[in-house]
């Protein structure tokens, strides 16, 4: 994806996220249960993504060098988190309109500037959005870009930031089949001759899959799934 496509698909992505997170208020209430977040319910799940969103516009609008100004927003009761949550969402989106992405700002990455932070938060809210979904139980599929551009950053920025010594000594190569672009790509690429595994799946199920939102058992494996799935195991993302 270009740096121009970001924005928009990140302010589909909060509206989405709004509109399922309202609806599955009304049909499950706030303490349904997340079901790709263990231990979550859908007003921590409301909760997370509003206050990720009220740090990143922070950094942005601040231009932050580091991040110990941050004041922490108080937790919100359940009645008020769709309208702080809708809020934040503007306030993101707004800061990141009116900010040059070349801007330096602090990230936890090598990539200190508002085009990481761009990138980054579109895809917290793409994922996050079909967290919702799965709680509203109305999935929808994404979009081949934007799931090739998710499976790339997952594989270019999560999995350095999670092994920053490089891949461990047990580590495969897996493969990553994208049936909708027919391309590849890998994981753990070069520890290994030959790969554990290929996985071959659509865009948008492969970047769900390598952030755990849906089994392995979606895409068609080529080779042995469990030693695939430990390996994509190995990246663990706080």
């Amino acid at each position: 994806m270009e740096l121009d496509q970001y924005l928009p698909v990140l302010r589909k992505a909060d509206v989405r996220f709004a509109d399922a997170a309202a609806e599955a208020v009304l049909a499950r209430g706030w303490g349904a249960q997340v079901p790709c977040c263990p231990g979550w319910t859908l007003a921590d799940l409301v909760w997370h993504l509003a206050e990720v969103q009220h740090f990143w516009a922070w950094v942005v609008r601040t231009r932050a060098s580091d991040p110990s100004g941050y004041v922490p927003p108080a937790r919100r009761p359940n009645e008020e988190l769709l309208g702080w949550l809708l809020a934040q969402s503007a306030e993101l989106e707004a800061v990141l309109a009116r900010t040059d992405p070349a801007q330096r700002v602090w990230t936890w990455a090598p990539q200190k500037n508002v085009a990481f932070v761009l990138r980054r938060q579109t895809h917290e809210a793409v994922v996050h959005t079909e967290d919702v979904e799965e709680v509203l139980g109305d999935v929808r599929p994404i979009p081949v870009d934007v799931g090739l551009d998710g499976l790339d950053e997952w594989l270019e920025v999560m999995v350095p930031a999670a092994l920053p010594e490089g891949p461990p000594e047990q580590a495969h190569p897996v493969v990553f089949h994208v049936v909708d672009t027919r391309t590849e790509r890998v994981l753990f690429a070069g520890t290994r001759p030959v790969p554990i595994a290929t996985l071959f799946g659509t865009a948008g199920d492969l970047m769900l899959a390598v952030w755990r939102r849906v089994p392995l058992e979606v895409l068609t494996v080529d080779g042995d799934g469990p030693q695939a799935a430990a390996m994509i195991g190995l990246v663990r993302v706080e």
